[in-house]
């Protein structure tokens, strides 16, 4: 297949072609600093791979006023001569990155959806509307943004140099790493040389095939399964429905599975599943894979194949996020089998719990000890994702025995019965993972702590249309305190007292006629923002910048404090 730009049109200044083939833009080397000679610099953060989560995670470090070095051995996004890798971007992830100042840019090229189908055979045997749930519909974000991975990537890399404070070192490959106590040490390859750095903490964002993980001989639990699949990239002169189409025994394809996907520039992601074993260069050949095409959507299709590749699935995940000087994240943490949109989504997450909190700690704003939250809440996340995509795994490639004989049961009864349709599993859509153990949480009886809080919206005290994301900017950082109702005098003055002697910004949410008080206020007068966060009546919440609530409570008194002084790693 060819990759080349045919010079049809081009994305605005990003050098992605949007003819037959993927163009992505280079970035230019530059030699570092340290090339010069001199003493070894240390940094406080060095982020070693720029993948999408290395690059979410110095995005949100450099909008919190953090510096930081990123390596990254390529010289572009995505990765050369592939494919559109991650497609499918979810509400949580929308919301981070409105956050981050690139929500429009991907909103303006990416594809919209929130309907799905499941089809056994002919037959339609399962359909949702994620527009029509609760917890999806009242977010300023929508459901689902279907865009190549590759391009988020770019607006990251736009929006760093923007912001400023973090470096961006194209062609620096590291080769060599070594740690003690209080730094590590690394030793980078560059096309001008070699050079050393140190740094007080290193993230780890290589991905799946990590070598850092391999020198510090991190533990982890793999599986791996026979099942192939073949993904195909086309772009049709006719276009299917814009929904998310799957067929577990699609009769087009050996009664074997089937997914369909819109993408941005009218290019469609197709993953057809192989026999078990086949080999990967036969079944990516391009008339078979024209032959495909032709038996689901007949024989006058005309296509123009835009990539083609092969892949099998496997997943692992380690049992510390969290090694000396090294922090873990992304697809160094865990792979997941590719269903349901649970693999780089996680990884935009792991970034942005980590960036806060990295940010808090360097900045003086909390203890060392948060970071061991970040272990407690992404390895949970991480641990649930394995799990569900395993579950997805067997129902598609169902072991003879039990395994099988249930998923025949549930497509035959899912054809007639209602009850059984939520059985079939071709992946349970990512969202927000909720925390359930972590240290940076006040669990305590009917609070909401541990749950994401949605991008809703209310009104500022002068009338004017607000966001949650906009609440956190305001909060730059800090932690943010909502309390919802009437306020006594009392309270009022330990609300300021605690604004003045903690990194904490509190705000007085009202109702549409309530008198307000000498503090902050915004007023809620449809209750989406009490709703986000799970509380009702008169109570607060106190929200983290990663837009999870750390508590929730009734009166403002010493809960509140420990609460507050639990998500600093104060307690």
């Amino acid at each position: 297949m060819s990759h080349t730009d045919t010079g049809t049109t081009r994305e605005n200044a990003q050098g992605f072609s949007q003819g037959a083939g993927y163009v992505l833009p280079e970035y230019p080397f530059v030699p570092p600093p340290e090339l010069q000679g001199g003493p070894t610099v240390r940094h406080a953060v060095v982020i070693v791979g720029g993948g999408i989560t290395g690059l979410t995670l110095a995005c949100s470090l450099a909008r919190l006023g953090v510096s930081a070095v990123l390596l990254d051995e390529d010289n572009t996004v995505g990765v050369k001569g592939a494919a559109s890798r991650g497609i499918c971007y979810t509400q949580k992830s929308l919301e981070i990155f409105d956050r981050l100042g690139i929500y429009k840019r991907i909103a303006a090229k990416g594809v919209q959806w929130s309907v799905g189908r499941t089809f056994a055979g002919k037959d339609e045997v399962y359909h949702f509307d994620l527009r029509q749930q609760g917890n999806f519909q009242l977010s300023e974000q929508p459901p689902f943004i279907n865009i190549q991975q590759f391009y988020i990537e770019a607006y990251l890399v736009d929006r760093i140099q923007a912001l400023g404070g973090v470096d961006l070192r194209w062609q620096n490959r590291l080769v060599d790493f070594e740690q003690v106590a209080d730094f590590a040490t690394l030793t980078v390859e560059t096309p001008a040389g070699r050079y050393r750095i140190e740094a007080e903490h290193v993230v780890d964002a290589t991905g799946a095939h990590s070598p850092i993980r391999a020198w510090l001989q991190v533990p982890f639990d793999s599986q791996r399964g026979d099942d192939r699949w073949c993904i195909a990239d086309v772009r049709f002169t006719t276009r299917p429905p814009l929904e998310r189409h799957t067929w577990i025994e699609a009769p087009f394809n050996d009664n074997r599975a089937v997914w369909q996907h819109l993408m941005a520039d009218d290019v469609w992601r197709l993953d057809y599943q192989m026999a078990p074993n086949a080999d990967p260069a036969e079944v990516s050949r391009e008339d078979l894979v024209r032959a495909r095409l032709e038996r689901q959507f007949g024989p006058d299709v005309e296509v123009e194949i835009v990539w083609v590749g092969p892949y099998a699935y496997r997943s692992e995940c380690v049992h510390a996020l969290r090694h000396g000087r090294v922090l873990l994240v992304g697809d160094a943490v865990k792979v997941v089998s590719p269903f349901g949109a649970r693999g780089g989504n996680t990884g935009v997450a792991d970034a942005d719990n980590l960036a806060w909190k990295l940010a808090a700690v360097l900045q003086g704003k909390a203890d060392a000890a948060l970071l061991a939250s970040y272990h407690d809440e992404r390895l949970e996340a991480a641990q649930q994702n394995v799990c569900i995509t395993n579950r997805t795994a067997r129902f598609l490639r169902p072991a003879d025995g039990t395994e099988r004989l249930f998923r025949d049961a549930v497509i035959h009864l899912a054809r007639q019965q209602p009850f059984a349709r939520a059985l079939v599993n071709t992946g349970r859509m990512a969202v927000a993972n909720s925390y359930s153990r972590s240290h940076a949480c006040t669990y305590m009886p009917g609070s909401a702590a541990g749950q994401s809080a949605q991008n809703v919206h209310f009104a500022w005290a002068d009338g004017s249309r607000g966001t949650v994301n906009q609440l956190l900017d305001w909060a730059d950082g800090d932690l943010l305190l909502l309390v919802f109702g009437d306020l006594s005098a009392t309270a009022v003055q330990r609300l300021r007292r605690l604004c003045f002697d903690t990194p904490l910004r509190c705000v007085q949410v009202l109702g549409p006629e309530a008198p307000a008080q000498a503090i902050e206020h915004v007023r809620d007068p449809q209750g989406h923002l009490q709703g986000a966060c799970h509380v009702f009546g008169h109570a607060w919440a106190l929200v983290r910048p990663d837009g999870y609530l750390a508590a929730s409570g009734e009166s403002v008194g010493a809960p509140l404090i420990a609460a507050i002084e639990r998500s600093l790693g104060l307690r």
